[in-house]
């Protein structure tokens, strides 16, 4: 076997093509880590925003989407008192009517965006048990209460939806009287506003939901009462049921993200495969004085693979800083919420597992056909 001090040397031959490979892995290891970190982190937010032991009812019919739903407000309270076995903290049972809506809010400097907003009572604490107030209060009349990923949506610094900061929702201005967290879940990027408010400046009379907190009372029990009250027209529907629902529908985005990754990973692949033909043609000469001297072909072979491996894998450790740098702990705001980037585990090795096959498979074709000519023939080769 050849020494790697050999396969080292021969990196530096060409300056131009161990650019290319050492780039062009590096952008593709990149990618398929973006790729991956970008759904992992989309899917993960979905998944921990829905509770097992909760249910929404919502109107019939519209079970794929809160925001179109209307429940009559008389629904509260008849689900509260029909419904057994549910939790009961602090001696109030868990149920809360709460009114979703999308709409954009403004800052006191002019950024606009759509945000997710959610017309609520103190009850919702009792439901949404994730919530943690981080700083000021519980929304009144007049105030709004902000997740803490809220900033990054409009691309603001934190202190800029700090309580006593105004945000406005159309011409009505709000004061922002807390801020809370949820624990990684998509609440964290909502504005939360007293119901009463929030169903004036909507001009609506219904409510998008009840939430529901089951203690012994189970899923069957909720349906039944759904069953029962023919005249509310609500269907029931496990909050973390509703959640997976929804990664469905991102599914197409997720795909797209892959589509994409894979088509600029193939680009690069091919234009590698291109540099490596070139490479390798001129050193067909040199493979066979070698094999002349007693080194086998399997020996040029794997210090061929060795010189692909070095280059490829110094751009996967390119490729790990740049995402260390720019994607590790970015949060990325979509429709529903924010989730937040993190390089696991799982996701380096896919890294690395990336910049090794493009080492080893795109370097056996132009490999294998450097090796290929009989020694005459390849002696002769100029």
């Amino acid at each position: 076997m050849l020494p790697i001090t050999y396969a080292i040397r021969n990196l530096f031959r060409d300056p131009g093509r161990l650019f290319q490979t050492v780039g062009g892995s590096a952008l593709v290891v990149l990618l398929v880590i973006a790729a991956i970190a970008l759904n992992h982190g989309m899917e993960e937010v979905l998944q921990t925003s829905g509770s097992s032991t909760n249910v929404i009812l919502v109107g019939a019919g519209s079970e794929e989407s809160v925001e179109r739903s209307e429940v009559h407000l008389d629904a509260e309270a008849a689900a509260a008192t029909a419904v057994p076995g549910l939790a009961r903290p602090l001696g109030s049972t868990a149920a809360s009517g709460e009114i979703v809506y999308m709409a954009p809010l403004k800052l006191e400097g002019g950024q606009e965006q759509p945000s997710l907003l959610r017309g609520v009572t103190e009850k919702a604490l009792l439901v949404h048990n994730r919530v943690r107030l981080l700083e000021g209060s519980f929304p009144r009349p007049g105030q709004v209460m902000v997740g803490r990923l809220l900033h990054r949506r409009f691309g603001v610094p934190a202190h800029d939806l700090a309580p006593g900061k105004r945000l406005s929702f159309g011409r009505t201005a709000f004061t922002i009287s807390g801020v809370f967290e949820a624990s990684g879940t998509v609440l964290e990027s909502e504005a939360w506003f007293d119901r009463n408010d929030l169903s004036t400046l909507t001009q609506r009379d219904t409510l998008s939901a009840i939430y529901l907190r089951l203690d012994d009372a189970e899923f069957d029990d909720v349906h039944v009462f759904t069953l029962q009250r023919n005249d509310l027209e609500l269907s029931a529907i496990r909050e973390d049921r509703y959640y997976e629902k929804l990664s469905a529908f991102y599914a197409p985005i997720r795909a797209m993200i892959w589509i994409t990754t894979a088509l600029v990973g193939a680009g690069a692949l091919f234009g590698g495969l291109n540099t490596l033909y070139a490479a390798f043609a001129s050193r067909i000469r040199e493979m066979a004085t070698l094999q002349c001297v007693g080194y086998t072909r399997r020996a040029l072979l794997l210090s061929f693979i060795q010189e692909s491996l070095l280059a490829t894998l110094s751009g996967s450790l390119i490729a790990f800083t740049l995402a260390l740098v720019l994607l590790d702990g970015r949060s990325i705001p979509f429709s529903l919420g924010t989730f937040t980037i993190e390089l696991t585990p799982p996701i380096i090795l896919a890294g690395l597992a990336t910049g090794v096959a493009l080492g080893t498979l795109g370097t056996l074709p132009p490999a294998l056909r450097c090796l290929k000519p009989s020694l005459p023939v390849a002696l002769r080769s100029s």
